[in-house]
C-alpha cells in the first residue's frame, strides 16, 4: 500500500465535486427565481389591497392587565 492516493481516486473526487459544485448553482437560480417569483406576488398584491389594509387590528396581542404588575 502507498501512502498516496491513486489516480483514478483523485478524478473520481474531482469528477463528485464538479457534480456538486453544478448541482448548487441549479439549486441557487431555482430558489432565487422562486423568491423573485414570490416577490413579485407580494408586490401586485400590495398594489391590489385597499387603503385601510394598514388599519388592521392587532388580535395576536393582548391589553394591558391592570391587577398585574
Amino acid at each position: 500500500m502507498t501512502d498516496t492516493p491513486s489516480k483514478p481516486a483523485k478524478e473520481s473526487a474531482t469528477a463528485r465535486q464538479d457534480r456538486l459544485r453544478q448541482a448548487l448553482r441549479e439549486n441557487l437560480k431555482r430558489r432565487k427565481a422562486q423568491m423573485r417569483g414570490r416577490a413579485s406576488l407580494v408586490d401586485d398584491s400590495a398594489a391590489e389591497a385597499s387603503p385601510d389594509a394598514d388599519k388592521i387590528p392587532d388580535l395576536c396581542s393582548r391589553p394591558a392587565d391592570p391587577d398585574r404588575d
